[in-house]
């Protein structure tokens, strides 16, 4: 670069037009006798060949200036219509950056060859100008000329870029007419333009009718299985790959490590890794930027934190992912602590990692902290990005300084869609429902085009606001822009309707569609099944069933969980049907949920059952089903049965697990055995007990009458009680006749939720069955002074 800023200066110096010849001729021979070429004398003759080594030397060096020069240089020379030099020029202007002048060039040429037309083509590609690419392409075929493969190239990656899939199609028709498919480049970027295009089908027939395929067409095959969520087949491929003895180069390893983060196989990554270090690949920082990813999002955070570590030539992207990915464990002290580390490497900062550090501020709600790296975003100049800003407005939505988001929203001065919309999300965040709607108002009326993410904010502001009126209008703008037909605004719209109860206009704008997704199926479903209308459900199953759609384990998850909350048997055993037909009964969800339902329906024999069906899967989630079902059912020694299971499985218990077997001790009295096993869930498993797990706990002390322990509980842990966990204190109070703490618990109680029946039931029930009547007398009293009423019991029978 030292050559570039000398011919910068010389020209910047000279005064005479005359003086520009020998300028250029000058540096040439300085940049060719630095780089050890043979140019000594590129400009001096009316040499087309020489002016085009001279305008690669302004490409290789991004000098914008030095090509300009070269332009007058050639006009001088009267070379203005050599078609060579105009399309060296042109090829120049492109890789400068300043597309607009080589387009001029272009738009001057009396004579233009496919040369000419290709170069255009991949100029407007290069520069972002992908439709003016398309555009170029269809006047190259007008023009009688046909393409290239270089025409074809980067006609097809504009056609990637802008999702155009029926022109990308139309051009591979136009290839195998031409016989040119076969060309590796040709065929290479229709598989690339497939792949991106997530067309993973169309991609494979390419990838297997290719007769050569070199390893950009192997890699193309697996970043496109990775693209479409599919990474077996891409790990599949690369094992193919290795299996064949096919060369492997940096864009391979980066692939198959992507597809191991897809799907959560760490073992695979690791071997990869083990072939990274055998193999003669350059440690490039991108390659070893991709392997810490895959570690990190296999929750290997250790081995992530290794290769990080030993990453010699750290870029702004090694920091930015180990940000990213740590921010995860909303750990600020550990983020700070790295940060320092950052800003010591004399790194610059980017607008992603502003961005970052944003959000993780919003996360663990530290204000103070998120102003603090806000004046460093000012310091370097990126608090102007579109990200940072909105990473900003999210991080006060957050910590509950709207002021201070709108003040920034207001002090933008180009706002895009999604910064409306993050201060949308913000207010409803904040239950600011109406201000929402006003600042939508306000986008509307000034002309910004709305988006999916627009009208979900908004459709959920009038859920929580329970505005059905304000619902019915934003329906009418989401028509008017186009989006009722997007499957999750859809969604959004049925659910809504139903939570309304307006059953009917649920039906009509259901009904209204000719071809409705899965999604918008699986909405009204279940939205019917929350709302407690089971049997139009299981009717809008079997249509679904009958126009040939298929369930998934979101509708029938749903409809399991209504059952096992109704008891209702027989709705069991008919979704039971329906999950065995769709062939579903193994997967992890569906099998708990009819687990759960039996069992809640008394059919111990029936969850026993549907668990041993589903015990190949080995999943947490199964075991933890089935040793509450046990619990409930007072079968003690079969939940710890299960327990003991699960532990010789090797499976990391989760808190839903403790949940159920400390639960499973409480209806046995065994209470040290429960204690033990909140302090093995501490102490052998290293996890921090829930709330639920306490909760739990603090039921088990109360009905056994360890009050004071259950107490001593309430009053040491590190939430603040609510009330259910006041509930059991007061209900074990009553059982074991403790009106002292009864007492204590009751005014607890009544502090946090003044408006409940159960604190005043409970109370007078430990002085009634004390023998102190009176005392019970005057919280029947008290409770009808304060106007609180009794709930209604209530018992049902299945039909």
């Amino acid at each position: 670069m030292r050559s570039c800023g000398l011919i910068r200066s010389s020209i910047l110096s000279a005064k005479k037009t005359f003086q520009f010849h020998s300028l250029i001729t000058g540096q040439l021979r300085l940049y060719c006798s630095e780089s050890g070429s043979r140019c000594s004398n590129l400009l001096v003759e009316k040499d087309p060949v020489s002016i085009a080594t001279a305008l690669s030397l302004s490409e290789n060096l991004k000098s914008y200036f030095l090509g300009t020069q070269i332009h007058a240089h050639i006009i001088r020379l009267g070379l203005v219509d050599d078609v060579f030099s105009q399309n060296n020029l042109i090829k120049m202007y492109a890789k400068c950056g300043v597309f607009k002048d080589g387009y001029k060039v272009f738009d001057e040429m009396t004579e233009r060859n496919l040369v000419s037309w290709t170069l255009m083509i991949s100029g407007a590609v290069q520069n972002g100008e992908h439709e003016l690419g398309l555009e170029f392409y269809l006047e190259l075929v007008r023009s009688g000329l046909r393409p290239n493969e270089f025409s074809f190239g980067s006609v097809l990656k504009a056609c990637a870029t802008l999702g155009a899939y029926e022109f990308g199609l139309s051009i591979h028709c136009y290839a195998l007419k031409m016989g040119i498919e076969q060309n590796l480049y040709v065929g290479g970027s229709i598989l690339s333009m497939y792949a991106k295009l997530e067309d993973i089908q169309l991609a494979e027939r390419v990838f297997e009718s290719m007769p050569n395929l070199d390893v950009g067409c192997w890699n193309v095959m697996i970043g496109g299985y990775v693209q479409c969520g599919r990474g077996d087949e891409a790990l599949n491929v690369f094992s193919l790959m290795l299996h064949k003895g096919i060369s492997l180069d940096c864009f391979t390893f980066v692939n198959a490590l992507k597809g191991c983060s897809v799907v959560g196989n760490a073992e695979f990554g690791k071997q990869i890794h083990g072939l990274i270090i055998k193999s003669d690949v350059e440690y490039g920082t991108s390659l070893m930027n991709c392997l810490m990813d895959m570690y990190f999002r296999n929750e290997r955070k250790a081995s992530a934190l290794k290769v990080f570590y030993r990453i010699r030539n750290k870029d702004v992207i090694s920091w930015n992912t180990v940000f990213s990915l740590l921010s995860q464990d909303k750990d600020a002290r550990e983020i700070v602590s790295l940060f320092h580390e950052f800003m010591l490497e004399g790194i610059n900062p980017n607008n992603l990692t502003f961005s970052v550090l944003f959000r993780l501020c919003g996360e663990v709600l530290g204000l103070d902290l998120g102003l603090q790296f806000y004046c460093l975003a000012i310091q370097f100049g990126l608090h102007d990005e579109v990200n940072v800003t909105n990473s900003l407005i999210n991080m006060f939505s957050r910590c509950k300084a709207m002021e201070k988001a709108r003040l920034l929203f207001d002090n933008i001065y180009c706002k895009d869609i999604t910064t409306w919309n993050q201060l949308i999300s913000g207010y409803s965040l904040n239950h600011c429902y109406l201000e929402g709607l006003k600042i939508f108002l306000k986008l509307w009326s000034l002309g910004v085009e709305s988006n999916e993410y627009t009208f979900s904010s908004l459709l959920e502001a009038c859920f929580q606001s329970e505005n059905q009126w304000i619902f019915k209008h934003i329906h009418c703008a989401i028509i008017k822009c186009g989006f009722s037909s997007n499957g999750y605004v859809c969604s959004l719209l049925i659910n809504g309707y139903v939570n309304f109860g307006s059953l009917n206009d649920s039906f009509q704008f259901f009904n209204g569609f000719d071809r409705l997704d899965s999604v918008s199926w699986g909405t009204m479903i279940s939205a019917l099944v929350h709302q407690g209308h089971m049997y139009e459900a299981i009717k809008l199953l079997n249509n679904l069933m009958e126009a040939g759609g298929k369930l998934d384990e979101f509708i029938l998850g749903s409809m399991l969980n209504y059952c096992a909350r109704v008891s209702g048997y027989h709705l069991t055993k008919t979704v039971h049907s329906h999950v065995v037909k769709s062939g579903l009964e193994r997967q992890v969800f569906v099998a708990s949920g009819i687990i759960d339902a039996y069992a809640k329906c008394g059919k111990i024999d029936s969850a026993k059952m549907a668990y041993s069906q589903s015990f190949g899967l080995n999943d947490v989630v199964i075991f933890n089903t089935m040793i509450m079902a046990y619990a409930q059912h007072g079968l003690i020694a079969e939940a710890m049965e299960i327990f003991k299971t699960m532990k010789s499985a090797n499976l990391q218990p989760s808190q839903a697990t403790f949940v159920s077997v400390i639960s499973a001790c409480s209806h046995m009295g065994l209470v040290d055995e429960g204690f033990v096993l909140f302090e093995s869930m501490i102490l052998d498993y290293k996890m921090e007990p829930s709330q639920d797990v306490y909760g739990c706990l603090v039921d088990m002390l109360s009905r056994n009458g360890r009050l004071e322990n259950a107490r001593q509980i309430i009053e040491e842990m590190p939430f603040a009680p609510w009330p259910a966990i006041f509930r059991s204190l007061l209900s074990g109070c009553r059982i074991h006749g403790n009106r002292e703490l009864g007492e204590w618990t009751a005014k607890k109680l009544l502090q946090l939720v003044p408006e409940d029946d159960a604190p005043y039931i409970l109370l007078s029930k430990v002085y009634s069955e004390g023998g102190l009547w009176e005392d019970a007398g005057k919280v029947r009293r008290s409770m009808v002074e304060r106007g609180v009423s009794k709930d209604i019991g209530c018992s049902w029978i299945e039909i």
